[in-house]
């Protein structure tokens, strides 16, 4: 099993999670930054829990659940975007940044089950 600190799928969204903290630290909707967070948490969280497992298929299903919190966060982003919370440019970014952490997670999930 890959200890999760090595992995750069885990690096890279520890990185986004804290990107996300400092972008909406001025945003006054608690609730839906809340939401935000704890999806973007989620990300790392999934792929270090997963890593610790005893089992591939335990690891395998942690990614899958950490690839829905992107594809969560990716929605909120979008929705973010569209009422003002964070610019377009800052939500293109993180958009473009949680579709290769989900092609990451993918390609680690391919390669696991192979």
């Amino acid at each position: 099993m890959n200890i999760f600190e090595d992995l750069d799928v885990w690096k890279r969204s520890c990185r986004l999670t804290v990107e996300l903290y400092n972008a909406l630290k001025d945003c006054k909707d608690y609730s839906f930054k809340d939401q935000m967070t704890r999806a973007a948490v989620s990300i790392p969280s999934n792929i270090a829990e997963g890593a610790e497992r005893r089992t591939k298929k335990e690891f395998i299903n942690f990614l899958s659940i950490a690839k829905g919190s992107a594809a969560e966060l990716r929605t909120q982003i979008y929705i973010a975007s569209k009422v003002g919370i964070i610019s377009p440019a800052v939500s293109k970014t993180f958009t473009d940044d949680l579709k290769i952490i989900s092609a990451m997670l993918q390609k680690l999930i391919a390669s696991l089950e192979t």
